[in-house]
């Protein structure tokens, strides 16, 4: 019986299950964790479309729906390592090599990415915010953030550091942005929001939470969307 010949594309999303030998001299809880990561159908995606990681999925889906990314929009993206989610925006602004219009900031080394301007340093650093302004040339459009703490293991902790980071990163957006602008920004399920839901929803028209498909279903993390912020002499008059 002669075997039909699949059509271009087709079994991208597929699994192809891999097992890792209990014998491997990996830890149970190590084998577990790589042989899931292994059969991700989002990693596997990743791999077979050219993209750094499975998290650039979830840019996709997220501007897919709400249009944040349009061409010849000036982009920042914080926590960039390995580049998925540069390669996204770099993609759908049209940036260029000559001229990016993305720059990513990681304390992380990663390879260069197609139309986007990368920053080696802790975003963290008190003159990370003037050097990523300066790279990008003005005003950023959009702020993105997949930053995330290194994990303990200890959820709480875990989920205090990045919430940590999150709320850094949304000083900065609000203090960067062209009016009309908009972040996005990693966060985790847990409470100790209020606070900064409050403050965002000072300075943005909209605000709420985003769960991506490409999100584990397991995973606790969360994206906080604001969109179409108010500028910052509308967010001084809701300050006072």
């Amino acid at each position: 019986m002669t075997k039909k010949p699949e059509k271009p594309g087709a079994g991208v999303s597929r699994v192809l299950r891999t097992k890792i030998k209990k014998k491997s001299g990996l830890k149970e809880s190590s084998r577990r964790w790589l042989e899931r990561h292994m059969n991700d159908p989002y990693v596997q995606r990743s791999k077979a479309d050219g993209y750094r990681s499975r998290a650039a999925y979830k840019l996709i889906e997220i501007d897919d729906k709400y249009k944040l990314l349009k061409p010849g929009m000036r982009i920042i993206d914080l926590g960039a390592a390995p580049g998925g989610w540069c390669q996204v925006a770099a993609a759908r602004v049209k940036s260029s090599a000559e001229a990016p219009t993305v720059v990513g900031i990681d304390y992380l080394e990663m390879d260069p990415v197609p139309g986007a301007a990368i920053l080696q340093m802790d975003f963290l650093d008190d003159d990370a915010p003037e050097k990523l302004i300066e790279a990008l040339g003005g005003e950023p459009d959009v702020v993105l953030s997949d930053m995330a703490a290194p994990t303990t293991g200890h959820r709480r902790t875990d989920h205090l550091r990045t919430m940590h980071l999150c709320e850094v990163a949304a000083d900065f957006a609000m203090t960067v942005l062209r009016p009309g602008g908009h972040f996005l920004a990693k966060t985790f399920q847990g409470g100790t929001e209020t606070g900064l839901l409050d403050d965002l929803k000072k300075s943005f028209r909209t605000v709420h939470h985003v769960k991506p498909q490409a999100s584990r279903a397991e995973s606790v993390e969360l994206y906080l969307l604001a969109r179409d912020f108010r500028g910052r002499a509308e967010q001084q008059e809701n300050d006072e």
